[in-house]
């Protein structure tokens, strides 16, 4: 498992080393224009993201984030955590009762095999929740880091607007005709 991780891990530095030494290359050989501001790099964000949840967003300037990301993610590991433990005691106990014919005492109780065998199969349903929840709050900081630096650049200035106005009309044939116009301003 310690393998995997530190595959991954180098692999990323790798790919993130390329993409900085790209996008420098492309920076240099296209010349900003003076009165643009130069804005976060979405890829960047969303690696620094993968590497440790909650860095695209200190990225990003999204520092409120990062404790959310993290009660989430400790919070699914802790129901995984608590979970594990008590499917890893039912499984155990499972595997004695069937060696003593059916009976087990767990928990100063006497529990037969259906009832471990039930309370086995609960608790690894909610380890397996649990580790959904940690994967899809990984993925929900991803996608978040992403999004927010392609947002950077998105223009919410006070020229963005929007009027209704009635308006009334005669035709030609004497006949009134009354509705709605809307026109959007953009900048």
């Amino acid at each position: 498992m310690f393998r995997i991780f530190i595959f991954a891990f180098s692999f990323f530095i790798v790919s993130f080393n390329f993409y900085s030494q790209a996008d420098s290359l492309r920076q240099d050989s296209v010349k900003p224009k003076k009165n643009k501001a130069v804005y976060s790099n979405a890829r960047k964000a969303t690696i620094m993201s993968a590497l440790v949840p909650g860095l695209g967003q200190i990225y990003n300037k999204k520092y409120w984030k990062v404790p959310i990301i993290y009660a989430g993610l400790g919070g699914f590991g802790y129901m995984f955590y608590e979970n594990n433990i008590k499917y890893k005691y039912y499984r155990s106990a499972l595997l004695l009762s069937v060696d003593n014919g059916g009976f087990a005492v767990a928990d100063n109780i006497n529990y037969s095999t259906e009832d471990l065998q039930k309370l086995k199969l609960n608790y690894k349903k909610y380890r397996d929740f649990a580790v959904m929840g940690i994967g899809i709050f990984y993925l929900l900081n991803l996608i978040d880091a992403n999004v927010d630096a392609h947002l950077k650049t998105f223009d919410v200035s006070d020229n963005l607007s929007m009027n209704i106005n009635p308006w009334q009309t005669i035709s030609s044939g004497g006949r009134w005709a009354a509705g709605l116009s809307i026109k959007l301003n953009f900048k």
